[in-house]
């Protein structure tokens, strides 16, 4: 994935993801959570209580959760427009594709910024994949949820695996690459890309000190061995 040129953020991205929640949540200030210390107890701790269940869901279903990669395009579904942080210690996979595209957030997202609801991504396609140490975070404005599996003896592993960076690095090696095939060719992960795109696949890859900025991510079935979600004041 790593030999792919890099692609410019397109600066959409909020500066503070999630502050209109985190607003009401967190702040002390007697305006914005009431007068009344009985109050302001009550309405703190239903908000945190709130932001506690939605926000894993929302990135769950975003990222992590098995999902049924489509045929076509990597990503089928409208993104949230938030950005998130994936590294691995190691990544090995069979069969990989990627090309270039763009993703688009739901109509009327509040993420969209100037750049009319579109992120200009690379797609990376993996058929099979394991990954060591694999760390997933993403910034909710003053805290960030963490999400970390394969720590131990046994590797997170995927099939039909799809990733939308806007950044990628690593140490990267492959196996009989193909370097400017035509994205609606593709052959080794079983995903075509537009038509009239650039492209490159190969048999394998190994990218060691993974990092990726992601935007969306599918899987025909992903294991997450050791799989533990917590906040933390740090990302990956």
């Amino acid at each position: 994935m790593a030999s792919s040129p890099d692609v410019p953020s397109t600066g959409n991205t909020p500066e503070n993801p999630g502050s209109d929640t985190s607003s009401g949540t967190y702040s002390d200030s007697p305006d914005a959570i009431g007068s009344t210390s009985g109050g302001e107890r009550r309405g703190r701790v239903r908000a945190r209580r709130a932001a506690v269940m939605a926000v894993p869901a929302t990135l769950i279903a975003a990222g992590l959760a098995v999902l049924t990669a489509q045929g076509a395009l990597g990503v089928q579904f409208a993104i949230s427009g938030m950005p998130f942080t994936v590294t691995a210690t190691e990544l090995n996979g069979t069969g990989f594709e990627q090309f270039g595209g763009l993703d688009n957030m739901a109509e009327g997202s509040p993420n969209a910024g100037d750049s009319g609801g579109q992120v200009l991504i690379v797609t990376s396609a993996i058929k099979h994949a394991t990954l060591t140490k694999l760390c997933q975070s993403v910034d909710l404005g003053g805290t960030n949820l963490l999400i970390t599996a394969g720590s131990g003896a046994e590797k997170v592993s995927a099939t039909d695996l799809t990733t939308d960076s806007t950044e990628l690095s690593g140490d990267a090696a492959f196996n009989n690459i193909e370097i400017g095939n035509d994205a609606s060719t593709l052959t080794k992960a079983g995903v075509k890309g537009p038509i009239g795109v650039f492209s490159q696949q190969a048999d394998t890859v190994r990218i060691a000190h993974l990092r990726q900025t992601n935007y969306a991510t599918t899987a025909g079935v992903f294991k997450l061995p050791g799989l533990r979600l917590r906040f933390s004041d740090s990302g990956c």
